[in-house]
């Protein structure tokens, strides 16, 4: 399926915009462990450990700002793969939580958002792939 130029250039934007929200977040974030790690505790320690989350802003900005430029079939399906992998990282995290009471070690908060992209990743290529 081939795409419009206005579908391929609002596909270059996304994807021009995402890459400077991530490299803004990895760069907060270097910063932040270099800078913050050491620094005493207090406000400003706090603000900057939390810097890297101005990134991340912009990147949950960027991504809705994609979804409201697709069309209504890109949307619903995007939405509906972010769903199902909403789904399942909660039935993922609700089981290990259980499993943690068992001896299981902790994880890091982290891992439910890497669950979660991963997932929805993983939902969309199965749908593609199930589509055929």
């Amino acid at each position: 399926m081939t795409r419009d130029p206005h579908e391929k250039r609002v596909a270059r934007a996304y994807h021009r915009e995402l890459i400077g929200a991530i490299v803004l977040y990895a760069v907060l974030l270097t910063a932040s462990g270099h800078y913050g790690r050491p620094m005493t505790p207090g406000l400003l320690r706090t603000l900057v450990l939390a810097s890297p989350m101005i990134g991340f802003g912009a990147a949950i900005w960027v991504i809705a700002r994609q979804v409201g430029r697709v069309d209504e079939f890109a949307r619903m399906r995007l939405l509906e793969n972010i769903a199902l992998s909403a789904a399942l990282t909660a039935s993922a995290t609700f089981t290990y939580g259980f499993l943690e009471t068992a001896g299981y070690p902790k994880l890091s908060m982290f891992t439910v958002w890497c669950v979660l992209c991963g997932g929805t990743g993983v939902v969309g290529l199965a749908r593609k792939l199930l589509d055929r």
